[in-house]
C-alpha cells in the first residue's frame, strides 16, 4: 500500500459522510473524523473556527441548507508531505454543486443548479483530520446567481473545468519522482517571481514566465478577475494589472505546499501583503495595506506548467480596504425599508 493511502481513505470517507449527512448529523461526522484540537480555516466571513460545533453551525449547516442535494464534484485529489513541516496533507479541488434553493450569505436563491468552486486541504495525523483549510470562491458564486459586486473583470469567469487530460484524481499513489519534479518546477517559478518582487520591478518580461510556463498555459483566476489563456493574455488580463496596481508586495510564505504526480498545491495565511495604488479590480487606490490568502493548484505537463487554478480571498482583502462586499450585497439584494 502506498504511503498516502490511509490518509486519502480517511479524507474520502469524511467527504462521503459530509455529503450524506443531514443538519443534525453533521456535528457527528465532524467528531468521527477530526481530532479533539481540530483547527479550521476558511475565507471571509468564516476565517478561523475552533471546534466542530462552530465549523458545523457556521459553515456546513448553512451551506447544505442553501444548496439542496449538494454534491462534491472533485477534479483533483492528491496527497503529500508538506514541504514546510513534513506532515501529511490531502488536497481536493473541484465544485460543490446543488440546487440554490435558499438564501446564502445574503445572496437570493435562484432555484437553479449552481457551482461553488472550492479547494480543501486536510492534514491527517494518527488517523484523524487535525487541520482543514477550506477555500471557496464566493464572488464566482455571486456571478452565477446574477450578482456582480465588482467592476467588469479583466479575464473571463465561468465554471472552470478540471485538468485538460482528466488525470487529476490520484486515488492511488503516484510515482514519488514525478511529485519531486513538479514541486521543483513550482518552487523555481515562485522564486523567480519573489526575486522580481524584491527587485521593486512592477512589470514582468514574458521570458521570465516562459522559464516555467507552457505557451498554452491557462490561468483560472477567482471571480472578480477571471481566467486567461496563453502567456500574453495572462499578462494582459491579470499579471500586469496585479503587478502595476499593487505596491510594496511582500511574500509571507506558505502554510502548506506539496506535490503528487503532475500536480502541486499550496496555501498561505497570508501568502502576500500589498497596498493598492489604484486600478486593481477596477477600484481606486489608497494606503490601506492588505493581506491576501491565496491558493494555487498546478498541473505540470512535461517540463512546463500547463494549468493553474487560483483562489484569492478577495472579499477579505477588500474588507481590509474598508469595503465589505458580502455585507453590502446582502443589504442591496435584501432591502428592508
Amino acid at each position: 500500500m502506498g504511503r498516502f493511502q490511509e490518509a486519502k481513505g480517511i479524507v474520502q470517507d469524511f467527504f462521503n459522510g459530509l455529503e450524506r449527512a443531514n443538519e443534525e448529523e453533521l456535528p457527528g461526522i465532524l467528531e468521527k473524523y477530526t481530532s479533539k484540537d481540530y483547527r479550521w480555516r476558511g475565507v471571509y466571513p468564516y476565517r478561523e473556527q475552533e471546534g466542530i460545533e462552530n465549523v458545523a453551525k457556521k459553515f456546513w449547516v448553512p451551506l447544505k441548507k442553501s444548496l439542496n442535494h449538494m454534491q462534491r464534484r472533485q477534479d483533483i485529489f492528491i496527497a503529500g508531505d508538506n514541504e514546510i513541516d513534513g506532515k501529511q496533507w490531502v488536497m481536493s479541488m473541484g465544485h460543490f454543486m446543488g440546487l440554490f434553493d435558499r438564501e446564502w450569505l445574503g445572496i437570493p436563491p435562484t432555484g437553479k443548479m449552481i457551482n461553488l468552486r472550492y479547494a480543501e486541504f486536510n492534514c491527517v495525523e494518527e488517523g484523524k483530520i487535525k487541520e482543514t483549510g477550506l477555500f471557496i470562491d464566493i464572488i464566482g458564486f455571486m456571478l452565477q446567481a446574477g450578482i456582480n459586486p465588482l467592476p467588469p473583470s479583466t479575464g473571463n469567469y465561468f465554471v472552470y473545468p478540471g485538468p485538460r487530460d482528466h488525470n487529476g484524481l490520484l486515488f492511488e499513489d503516484a510515482d514519488p519522482k514525478e511529485g519531486k519534479d513538479t514541486l521543483a518546477l513550482v518552487n523555481k517559478m515562485v522564486q523567480d517571481l519573489s526575486d522580481l518582487n524584491e527587485s521593486g520591478a512592477m512589470g514582468c518580461p514574458p521570458e521570465i514566465l516562459e522559464k516555467a510556463w507552457s505557451k498554452e498555459m491557462i490561468w483560472y483566476g477567482p471571480g472578480g478577475i477571471g481566467a486567461s489563456y496563453t502567456i500574453p493574455r495572462y499578462q494582459l488580463q491579470h499579471q500586469l494589472p496585479f503587478r502595476n496596481n499593487l505596491k510594496d508586495k511582500k511574500f509571507n510564505g506558505h502554510e502548506c505546499r506539496f506535490a503528487e504526480g503532475n500536480f502541486a498545491c499550496f496555501f498561505g495565511w497570508p501568502n502576500l501583503s500589498n497596498t493598492p495604488t489604484g486600478g486593481f479590480l477596477g477600484l481606486p487606490g489608497g494606503e490601506a495595506r492588505g493581506d491576501m490568502q491565496v491558493v494555487d493548484v498546478y498541473y505540470r505537463k512535461g517540463d512546463k506548467l500547463l494549468e493553474n487554478w487560483v483562489f484569492i480571498d478577495i472579499p477579505y482583502w477588500l474588507k481590509q480596504q474598508g469595503v465589505d462586499i458580502i455585507e453590502r450585497t446582502a443589504i442591496i439584494e435584501n432591502p428592508k425599508y
